[in-house]
């Protein structure tokens, strides 16, 4: 996704600072019941050798990973918890998953989406931990580790029956997006096929807050709404008012999207994260922290250095 949180959800550590450190699924919900407490009680990996072998000495000499994340508070993905200022969410726990295979501390620093390249590009972070699809772009500047699927989702109000496979199931719908994200794109292309078809285009729109989103789907203002799939997922199992009623690949027919840990390029850093991240694949503790934020469904087998991501699109 272009943007790791471009649309955030609600049950942050703001609204979820009432003293309860739980969220549970929604009723008939599918989720689990998710800790949004400070106290995660997260699952650890054991230092693997070979692994940490491949850390660049300056790393290893330091004896942490600098890691940055969303400052966007956007759940499951990287937000507070109910005692406002501690970190979680399944990016934090990928990373401390990581982390700790390579025998190293894990330092998080929360960023807005754009300083969190200039905190690779300094040099003041070591790796990104926050929702970033590979791109064919973003490979000429930054090495990549893979470990998640990009699927964007369609999110519907509950029962509404509607179905979303591709372009002609959004024919002649209203469905809200983030601007600037791979799901906008995605969307414009389904409406352009859409109109060649003789089919209706789509009616495409924008809300700042998602709260606004929401209740325009609940008052049926909007037919839909197309965003990331773990925001999409979490609503869905602590809200219970809607339905997922499609997922796609972040890169629409063209590639599979792939979200990665995110290196500088020629850092040394990145083969270092892909074995770890395959050591817990193997293991099964990413199985078990993908589980505990409803998020299997992006679960992948084998972390990938630099895979083949989002093609360039035209200016």
């Amino acid at each position: 996704m272009l943007a790791a949180g471009s649309v955030a959800l609600t049950a942050c550590g703001g609204t979820a600072a009432s003293g309860h450190n739980s969220v549970p699924a929604a009723a008939g919900g599918r989720g689990p019941k998710i800790n949004i407490g400070p106290d995660q009680h997260r699952i650890h990996g054991a230092e693997d050798p070979e692994s940490a072998a491949l850390v660049p000495a300056r790393v290893r000499k330091a004896g942490f990973l600098r890691i940055g994340v969303g400052a966007e508070s956007s759940p499951p993905l990287s937000f507070y918890a109910t005692d406002d200022k501690t970190l979680i969410g399944v990016e934090e726990d990928i990373a401390t998953l990581v982390a700790d295979t390579l025998g190293l501390e894990p330092r998080f620093d929360p960023l807005s989406w754009e300083n969190l390249f200039v905190g690779l590009d300094s040099g003041k972070l070591d790796a990104v931990f926050a929702n970033v699809t590979v791109t064919e772009e973003r490979k000429e500047k930054y090495d990549f580790a893979t470990y998640r699927r990009d699927q964007p989702a369609m999110e519907a109000k509950k029962g509404s029956g509607w179905k979303v496979r591709g372009a002609k199931d959004v024919a002649g719908k209203t469905i809200a997006v983030g601007t600037g994200t791979n799901q906008e794109k995605i969307l414009v292309d389904w409406s352009k096929e859409n109109e060649k078809a003789g089919r209706k285009p789509v009616g495409i729109k924008y809300f700042q807050k998602p709260s606004d989103t929401y209740l325009a789907l609940q008052s049926g203002r909007i037919d839909g709404f197309f965003g990331p799939n773990p925001t999409a997922a979490y609503h869905v199992n602590t809200a219970g008012q809607t339905q997922i009623t499609g997922t796609f690949s972040g890169g629409g027919d063209r590639v599979q999207g792939k979200i990665a840990a995110t290196t500088r390029k020629g850092s040394g850093l990145v083969k270092a994260c892909a074995a770890a991240l395959q050591k817990v694949i193997d293991n099964g503790r990413y199985g078990k922290v993908l589980a505990r934020w409803g998020l299997t469904g992006e679960r992948l087998t084998t972390s990938q250095v630099n895979p083949p991501g989002l093609p360039r699109t035209a200016n």
